[in-house]
């Protein structure tokens, strides 16, 4: 059984965020697992299901993201799973837009969920996949950058991003060894897609033929 959770902020505001795309690229793997049903449980939005033989479990806590670990330690006190069979998808402000890294453990980073989720279940033994969202220029705060709608040019390579991590997400559930190639864990900005989506599943459209299925 493995645990997926997604991080981010409730409400229709925060949707569109960078601070929102753990919950954005769960949804991305629902999509892709065909998940129908969410459920309002252990203060998150839950689904599970089974893929290849194996148990999922998806959350994306609704306690707003400094107090994510109230969700996640519900879930996992309730299923019994144990912290390595755990992975957190999560933005980083301190990686490159559109990049993607992998950890099996470690710390927060700063990032408060990620704290809080330590602090409750009290273990940083758990994978984490990081979304880069990269850091606002001198004229933004960092709080209204990643709580924004981000420009066109960072919203494109993100969500790529966000659309390559399904294939690392059902790697996870199906026991496979996550490897993400240097040229994405180092990605730049710089990066364009042709044409900004409209939204989310305009974007999946246009990747279709490169998503993993």
């Amino acid at each position: 059984m493995k645990l997926i959770v997604g991080l981010g902020n409730p409400g229709d505001k925060f949707q569109k965020t960078l601070h929102n795309v753990g919950f954005s690229a769960i949804d991305a793997l629902a999509e892709n697992l065909s998940v129908g049903n969410w459920s309002q449980r252990f203060k998150g939005l839950f689904s599970q299901g089974r893929h290849t033989g194996d148990t999922y479990l998806l959350l994306k806590p609704q306690t707003y993201m400094n107090v994510s670990g109230e969700s996640v330690l519900a879930c996992k006190q309730f299923f019994k799973v144990e912290p390595d069979r755990i992975l957190v998808v999560s933005d980083d402000i301190d990686r490159p837009a559109g990049s993607l890294r992998y950890r099996v453990s470690g710390g927060h980073g700063g990032h408060n969920g990620l704290r809080s989720i330590i602090q409750l279940c009290g273990s940083n033994q758990f994978h984490r996949i990081k979304i880069g969202i990269g850091r606002p220029d001198s004229a933004k705060d960092i709080a209204s950058y990643v709580l924004s709608n981000p420009p066109a040019e960072i919203r494109q390579v993100v969500y790529q991003a966000v659309n390559e991590s399904v294939k690392y997400l059902l790697d996870f559930i199906n026991d496979v060894s996550i490897q993400i190639p240097r040229s994405k864990a180092n990605r730049t900005k710089e990066i364009r897609l042709n044409g900004e989506p409209d939204n989310l599943s305009q974007l999946r459209a246009t990747n279709k033929k490169n998503q993993i299925q």
